[in-house]
């Protein structure tokens, strides 16, 4: 009996993120992030205005939780608190400047750390990209 490929597949790919995330946490680590404010300040300097609630959703967590985590992106300067044009009791974030710069040398630093996991070449990496379109068409970006 031929074993079944998706089995394989699967271990792959848990083992691939598990590294991946190993890298993530690591990478925020060095930036003096925890990986909640990494990936808060990465959502917000990428997706521009966020309302707070928007941003709990994306972070998959409460938004009691993201206030703490907005105040520390907040304290160091990394991120805005302003009133939303259209409704002055909805909270929008919005990254700095330095926030934008430490969102994309944090992103950077992550992608390159993925490369040293994945001993690709640049078209077995395009194939990879195709392949996995194809199996997720729509991906829900996380931050």
């Amino acid at each position: 009996m031929t074993p079944d490929p998706t089995e394989e597949i699967v271990e792959h790919l848990f083992a691939l993120v598990d590294r991946l995330r190993v890298g993530f946490e690591a990478t925020a680590a060095a930036f003096d992030l925890s990986v909640a404010q990494a990936k808060a300040l990465r959502h917000v300097a990428a997706a521009g205005p966020v309302p707070m609630r928007d941003l709990a959703c994306q972070l998959r967590c409460d938004a009691s939780n993201v206030t703490g985590i907005i105040d520390r992106l907040e304290r160091r300067g990394l991120v805005e608190r302003r009133a939303s044009p259209s409704d002055r009791r909805i909270k929008s974030l919005v990254a700095t400047r330095k926030g934008d710069e430490v969102a994309r040398a944090l992103w950077i630093e992550v992608r390159a750390r993925a490369l040293t996991l994945m001993h690709l070449s640049d078209d077995e990496r395009a194939m990879l990209v195709s392949l996995l379109r194809r199996a997720d068409p729509a991906p829900v970006p996380v931050p």
